[in-house]
């Protein structure tokens, strides 16, 4: 006799089904879209804490150069959610 827990997974599969497992092919993709994504996010960083220096007796300037980063890395966030969820895709899609 199965459990309600088992019952209620069972009816979720049904209705949801889960992804098939990644590839290994897949795997290192998004390991190296990851790796890529990182390093240009530390460039924009590195780039952005250069600029706060050159102005740091300018507020005004450096609240720009600080929302201009946080833009930045939410957008670079994004591509890389987007390819990332592009590998994950089946290919018979």
């Amino acid at each position: 006799m199965k459990s309600a827990y088992e019952l209620a997974m069972e009816r979720l599969e049904k209705e949801s089904p889960s992804p098939p497992p990644l590839t290994e092919e897949q795997k290192a993709a998004l390991a190296e879209m990851d790796n890529k994504y990182l390093s240009k996010i530390a460039e924009v960083k590195i780039l952005a804490e250069r600029e706060l220096k050159e102005s740091w007796n300018n507020p005004e300037a450096q609240a720009k150069i600080q929302e201009r980063l946080q833009t930045d890395i939410r957008r670079l966030e994004a591509e890389r959610d987007e390819k990332k969820n592009e590998i994950r895709r089946p290919s018979s899609l």
